[in-house]
């Protein structure tokens, strides 16, 4: 990544339609491998839901809201519901000034911006795990794959370390991207080296782990595995 933010609208919007396209034509109750359990229709709704949770951490400020579950999970009726609620967030994104308060996972940013890029990455990822599912993947930019390596050192793992839902790691991973510059580590001390493309260790770091990623020590996909929940 540069040092200058993406243009978080333009992508959370095209990454919106991508994922609506799919939940359009997709079988829906295809099985999705990166969710162990879930089809297609559950993929759908999930992300639905959150889309309504994060439009009320900017409007109300406040993570308690009860979403509204869609009314027909039928083709038709789930692809309008998901797409009534990505195109409501989008709009209160776009009508709200970046820096406004917000409710955020990350004590360090309590604006509105937060939710731009958090909402991109969460899009991304299920969109990723809707087209896997249907044996059509994309692959993802590398830039915006390593930014969401970075989010996930900054916000996403001290998080989950923070709320005590995993343990901290035993030993720093340092996280080397192939196709972009830089690199990341998270924990502390002496460090295991995981080296490959930013997209490959994203979906490491979210239990979409890919069998052919180089990993330099034979404790980095242990301890890993249990760097993040679900």
């Amino acid at each position: 990544m540069t040092s200058e933010s993406p243009d978080w609208l333009p992508l959370l919007r095209t990454h919106t339609e991508r994922f609506g396209d799919v939940a359009r034509d997709g079988e829906l109750d295809a099985p999705v491998p990166s969710c162990p359990g879930w089809s297609l229709r559950d993929l759908v709704v999930h992300l639905g839901r959150v889309h309504q949770w994060a439009a009320h951490a900017v409007v109300e400020g406040n993570p308690n809201l009860r979403p509204e579950p869609p009314a027909d999970k039928d083709r038709s009726g789930l692809t309008a519901w998901y797409r009534r609620h990505a195109s409501h967030l989008v709009d209160v994104l776009t009508s709200t000034a970046t820096d406004a308060p917000a409710w955020t996972l990350d004590d360090r940013d309590h604006t509105a911006q937060f939710w731009m890029r958090r909402q991109v990455h969460e899009t991304v990822m299920h969109a990723w795990d809707a087209e896997n599912a249907l044996g059509q993947p994309r692959p993802m930019d590398p830039s915006l794959a390593w930014d969401g390596v970075l989010e996930v050192r900054d916000v996403i793992y001290p998080r989950q370390v923070r709320l005590g839902r995993v343990q901290p790691l035993p030993r720093a991973v340092r996280l080397i991207g192939t196709d972009v510059s830089g690199y990341a580590v998270l924990g502390d001390g002496e460090s295991i080296v995981l080296r490959d493309k930013a997209e490959t260790l994203l979906r490491l770091l979210w239990h979409r782990a890919d069998p052919r990623v180089h990993v330099s020590d034979p404790q980095a996909r242990g301890l890993m595995s249990g760097a993040l929940t679900p």
